[in-house]
């Protein structure tokens, strides 16, 4: 595991990579372009290396973004040779789909042209949903493509815990996991943080100011009822979860208490409580360009640190509010979605399914899914059948394309690859989870049993479908764990 290096305001991420803690994200210049029309990317340099100047030397982008990768790409230009510096971190988000070598080299090929490099310093991938299981096979490529240079580090945003731990148990070497987490969203200090710190992985903070509401300007406010900035939009959706303006508000006023007593700004406090979090390397920091900078106050969440007593208050103001449900990213897949426009629909126009169905010949009005896995042909089956309203899935393992087990050895990150597998089957077929009603599970080694039990209930949990678990000699190939599943449509 890296260490930071003595600097309080630099950590080594990385043999190749030290980096400020408090990065620098250019997310909002999507809505200022969104507004204003493209920035000019000599006039975007100019602001991105006032930021230099001041010790904020690395940047955080993403594909969607407006042109920040352009911006930053020439900034770079301007620091050509110079050793150290300034570092351009880029996410890549695709749409679902599959991930071919192709495909996955001509995204970070793109990312490249954009920033003008010839290695992306580190590339985030960012997947909408885990039914497809496309995401693994895109990991894997991006893995060979950081053996050729083209990429410094692999990075993932807003994976939860299950499939961190997945992606790592399959052999991905993972650096970093950006994700949302703030005073009012604290998802990422659960056992996302336990995955990164048996493993290494280090935890980027986004939102930690929920899009300026966590701020000395919102204390005492009424609760603002219009908002037309996307980023207040999605954290205001935040808030509410979280258990409301009212208790937010106690949330402020306790945050500036402690402020006071350390001579800061409310901001300061919430961003140096994320920056105090187990496994947090950085917070990023939304930088409105062309705009006041903030660089003075966001140099003093290095002066100070937060004692016992600080900590002990915010215990209390979080007594008062709710969590924000679900575990990191669930945002952005399921119910209720925390985005700026309550959907997906300013990321996706629509979500593509996994799997496709086709009519049962031999029984009317039946469906059925096949993956295209050779053995559906050997054996003469199908992944799933819905006949009326009821849906049987075949014993699933955690088979990748059409042979590879994934996470040899590590049965709960199988059964989360499975469950994924059998999600995308009832979705095809028009179920989801809350319409199982049996599941099986097979096991080949009892000591197994927990792990499998707490992966099964991270989806069944609140459904509690009738279950059986059992402990078999052996399973067909490398596989610790294989379940089938029956749903019943609700009326």
């Amino acid at each position: 595991m890296t260490a930071p290096v003595s600097r309080p305001d630099r950590f080594r991420l990385s043999p190749r990579l030290e980096i400020s803690r408090a990065l620098t994200g250019l997310w909002q210049v999507a809505d200022i372009e969104r507004k204003s029309g493209a920035i000019d990317p000599e006039t975007g340099a100019d602001w991105l290396d006032a930021y230099v100047r001041q010790g904020f030397d690395t940047f955080d982008m993403a594909d969607h973004y407006g042109t920040s990768e352009i911006l930053a790409g020439r900034m770079l230009s301007r620091h050509a040779g110079t050793s150290p510096r300034p570092l351009a971190f880029t996410k890549w988000c695709p749409e679902p789909g599959p991930m071919t070598a192709e495909i996955v080299r001509a995204g970070v090929q793109e990312r490249l042209d954009r920033l003008g490099g010839t290695s992306v310093d580190l590339l985030q991938f960012h997947w909408w949903s885990f039914e497809h299981p496309g995401w693994l096979d895109a990991l894997h490529e991006l893995a060979k493509l950081q053996q050729e240079g083209l990429i410094g580090g692999i990075g993932v945003t807003n994976f939860d815990a299950a499939h961190l731990h997945l992606a790592l148990a399959d052999g991905v070497p993972l650096l970093t996991n950006q994700v949302s987490f703030s005073l009012v969203d604290r998802r990422a200090a659960g056992p996302l943080a336990e995955v990164c710190a048996a493993h290494g992985v280090h935890l980027f903070g986004y939102g930690t100011l929920c899009g300026g509401f966590l701020s000395d300007r919102w204390l005492g406010q009424r609760e603002p009822q219009e908002i037309d900035d996307w980023s207040k939009m999605k954290y205001k959706r935040f808030i509410g979860v979280a258990g409301g303006w009212d208790a937010f508000q106690n949330l402020l006023s306790t945050a500036r208490q402690i402020a006071d007593r350390h001579g800061v700004s409310i901001s300061n406090v919430a961003t140096r409580w994320v920056l105090e979090q187990r496994q947090v390397a950085g917070v990023i920091i939304g930088a409105r360009l062309g705009e006041a900078m903030h660089t003075d106050g966001n140099l003093k969440l290095f002066s100070f640190a937060l004692d016992a007593e600080d900590h002990g208050k915010l215990a209390e103001a979080f007594a008062q509010m709710k969590a924000v449900p679900g575990d990191c990213g669930d945002e952005y897949r399921k119910p209720p979605f925390l985005t700026a426009s309550g959907d997906l629909s300013h990321h996706l126009d629509q979500m593509p399914l996994a799997s496709t169905t086709e009519p049962v010949p031999h029984r009317p009005g039946a469906t059925r899914v096949l993956t295209g896995s050779e053995w559906e042909d050997i054996a003469g089956y199908c992944r799933a059948q819905r006949i009326g309203d009821r849906i049987l899935v075949s014993g699933t393992t955690a088979t990748a394309g059409s042979s590879r087990p994934v996470a040899p050895g590590d049965a709960a990150a199988q059964t989360t690859y499975i469950l994924d597998k059998i999600l995308a089957a009832l979705t095809a077929l028009g179920a989801s989870a809350e319409d199982v009603v049996r599941t099986r599970v097979y096991l080949t080694d009892p000591d197994d049993a927990l792990p499998v039990s707490r992966a099964h209930g991270r989806i069944f949990g609140p459904i509690k479908p009738a279950n059986t678990l059992l402990a078999v000699a052996k399973l067909i190939g490398d596989y610790k764990v294989e379940i089938e599943a029956e749903a019943i449509l609700r009326s």
